[in-house]
């Protein structure tokens, strides 16, 4: 960090924030061809969206990680980092809590409401339509004659299985991190980097137990994209989370590969503090999906 605290660093313009949207556009243009069955050509456009998409984060990081080891960086450029991550963390409360509001809506108004004798809406519901959650049982709008095929779901994924396990995993990881920022703050290089990956293995074997679970999802219980207002829920609540666990635990191992060359010392370690946030984030964000989405 700079010693000068009034001096403010202004960067280079930078080709990153281009590259990043069209790596991302070319991404979600392959996913969705993809998920809308364009196989042959939407798994290309999908990896090179993928392949650009890492070499941002690449790129991006070595530059700002440069810049950082270069001194470039003074206290007012720090708060305006902390700033800019506490608005960039309640960027993604918002958009967690418009899914939490979905499905809050469905369960608790949209379903029930629907199930109402008086309702009118009833006659437009298929013949065995049943207002309890979740909707094991729904039309299968690909064909037609919606009164004689249906999607049905097998049964749903139970709480106290392998979303139980991963619930102590990144609680488990959320003290990891916890332990670590203590042992950098104490200057210990050892304890944080073993700490650090002990965090980062607990993030990465969340991301394979999850996957694990949704293959069990889709070959033996059936709950699938296509399966209704549930389906759909549940796989874009647990499937961004997972995302960002992805996410988070790349940063962290970034972070610690950092600790391991030495860029941190007990004072001047933001962006070991910025990815912890995050990280915490990531495990309220998943005791809310615990309890809403596999327990209650």
């Amino acid at each position: 960090m700079s010693d000068s605290h009034d001096t403010y660093f202004i960067p280079e313009p930078s080709r990153w924030p281009i590259v990043g949207t069209l790596a991302l556009f070319v991404a979600f243009c392959g996913g969705g061809m993809v998920l809308n069955g364009y196989i042959n050509n939407g798994q290309y456009v999908l990896g090179l969206g993928v392949a650009a998409i890492v070499y941002l984060f690449y790129g991006w990081f070595k530059d700002v990680i440069a810049e950082s080891i270069a001194g470039k960086y003074s206290e007012q450029v720090d708060i305006s980092f902390r700033w800019g991550m506490a608005w960039f963390i309640f960027s993604e409360v918002m958009f967690f809590a418009a899914f939490f509001g979905a499905l809050f809506y469905t369960r608790v108004l949209s379903v029930p409401w629907l199930g109402l004798e008086e309702n009118v809406s009833n006659q437009f519901l298929w013949p065995d339509f049943q207002a309890v959650w979740p909707l094991l049982l729904t039309p299968d709008m690909t064909i037609d004659g919606l009164e004689s095929k249906y999607v049905a779901i097998k049964d749903v994924i139970p709480a106290f299985g392998v979303p139980a396990v991963n619930t102590a995993i990144l609680l488990s990881s959320g003290a990891t991190v916890t332990f670590a920022h203590w042992a950098l703050k104490q200057g210990n290089r050892s304890a944080l980097c073993w700490w650090l990956a002990a965090t980062v293995l607990l993030g990465f074997v969340f991301v394979y137990f999850q996957a694990g679970e949704y293959g069990h999802a889709y070959h033996e219980l059936d709950l699938t994209l296509k399966s209704g207002v549930y389906g759909s829920t549940f796989f874009m609540l647990t499937g961004f989370h997972g995302f960002h666990v992805t996410m988070g635990a790349t940063m962290l191992l970034v972070i610690l590969i950092r600790s391991m060359k030495g860029h941190f010392s007990g004072h001047n370690h933001f962006a070991f503090e910025a990815v912890a946030w995050y990280w915490h984030f990531v495990d309220v964000v998943w005791l809310g999906l615990f309890v809403f989405v596999y327990w209650v």
